[in-house]
């Protein structure tokens, strides 16, 4: 057996080192499978994927509409533009940008133009500007519609509703739609918060589903297209291999930010409490590397806010007092003070219970300077569904007193969603 010369085997150690502890950490690089890697369940096969190598039915001969975003990618970070750009059994004629754009680089709220793709030349036909729903003249010329985008499991985001204009129009023009499905980055398998009210109906939330509604977006749309009455005609190309409960990031698949805002899974993990907050006067921290996990304002006493919390035995969560200078949104150059989540176990902790913790202790510890923003109705209200919450926050109601008054909604809601959830339950 050959020997290498003592220098460059003591230079080759620690590449073992460091590659065994790769393996060991579930971290193997490209090609390598860590030991006792389930890899059905690490690595499913994304519905793009499986439209492009199962399902070309739906497309071949047609010429496609595409609705997508920066997330709009297969598991080896492969862009759906590119792909259906080149593909050579469909034309792909038009692209479709959600809030945020399609290469996902504008923030919340901020009207996004149309335009050329610099990439294709094709036309880029903005869905969250002056149209929220494809114009007859838009769809011109499309045979069918193609929506991939990643969603983050709660309500008061966007494209769900993005996806609702897109059925109506194409009911209206004759035109196909196909959802490739992906994961509900919060596990598929909870459902919490208040179902919303319709009197409420907005575009951070159409439809009489709870904050957290525990689906794909997949499964939303064909209950939408049911249940909701929008008929259009629709085909979801589900996953292979993923089941409720898994985590789409433990393994092969990537994150992709699906917005500014939403940097990372623990941002979507938070985010269905913590986006309530949205609605107030403090800062969800915007402006800030950890949006929705960092929260505060000028006036918070951050040591006494994080006492206060984790006296609240809140589970799978910790609170760290914590300050910082947000450079956009609230607060902008501001110091402010406040606290940031720690999730300690993620099948434990429920976001909508600790968001809603968080909204009652900013109140209860500084009642003159915490408010909800004005309007008609107040924005709170729109992300909550309903118009009682902020005045069971300011009448003191506990967290639990105010859940148990969610529980009748949730059950006829879970009653319903059971009839169009697609991947089984763990």
């Amino acid at each position: 057996m050959p020997r290498f010369p003592r220098p460059l085997h003591a230079a080759l150690r620690p590449l073992s080192l460091g590659l065994l502890l790769l393996l060991g950490l579930g971290l193997a690089p490209p090609g390598a499978a860590a030991p006792g890697c389930d890899c059905t369940r690490v690595a499913p096969k994304l519905g793009i994927e499986v439209l492009l190598e199962q399902r070309l039915d739906l497309l071949r001969g047609r010429r496609v509409g595409l609705v997508t975003n920066a997330t709009g990618l297969d598991s080896q970070l492969r862009s759906d533009v590119d792909r259906f750009a080149a593909h050579p059994d469909f034309t792909l004629v038009a692209l479709f940008g959600p809030e945020h754009g399609v290469r996902g680089d504008v923030q919340a709220g901020d009207h996004v133009a149309s335009a050329r793709d610099a990439a294709t030349g094709l036309p880029v036909h903005s869905l969250y500007g002056e149209h929220r729903e494809p114009t007859p003249a838009m769809l011109d010329g499309i045979d069918v519609l193609v929506f991939d985008i990643q969603d983050v499991g709660t309500r008061f985001y966007t494209y769900p509703y993005t996806l609702a204009g897109v059925m109506r129009a194409a009911k209206r023009a004759g035109i196909p739609v196909v959802v490739a499905d992906r994961p509900d980055p919060l596990g598929g398998v909870r459902v919490e918060g208040p179902v919303l009210d319709p009197a409420l109906a907005s575009f951070v939330g159409q439809f009489p589903i709870p904050i957290r509604h525990g689906m794909t977006l997949g499964e939303l749309a064909t209950l939408s297209n049911t249940a909701f009455g929008i008929g259009a005609e629709l085909h979801v190309v589900t996953m292979q291999g993923w089941r409720r409960g898994d985590e789409p990031l433990r393994g092969a698949l990537p994150w992709v930010p699906p917005s500014p805002n939403m940097p990372t899974p623990d941002t979507a993990l938070v985010y269905p409490g913590m986006g309530l907050l949205e609605g107030t006067n403090v800062s969800e921290g915007r402006g800030t590397t950890r949006p929705f996990e960092t929260v505060g304002a000028p006036w918070v006493d951050a040591p006494a806010l994080a006492a206060r919390l984790n006296a609240m035995g809140l589970p799978g969560v910790r609170f760290r007092p914590t300050w910082f200078t947000p450079t956009f949104s609230k607060h902008a150059g501001q110091a402010c003070a406040g606290v940031q989540l720690h999730v300690t176990d993620r099948d434990a902790f429920r976001p909508v219970r600790t968001g809603l913790a968080v909204l009652k202790a900013l109140h209860d510890q500084h009642p003159e300077d915490f408010a909800f923003l004005p309007g008609e109705p107040p924005f709170f209200d729109r992300l909550a569904g309903v118009g009682d919450l902020r005045a069971a926050i300011v009448r003191g109601d506990t967290v639990e007193t105010i859940e148990a008054g969610w529980q009748p909604g949730l059950a006829k809601f879970e009653a319903l969603r059971r009839q169009y959830l697609q991947y089984p339950m763990p």
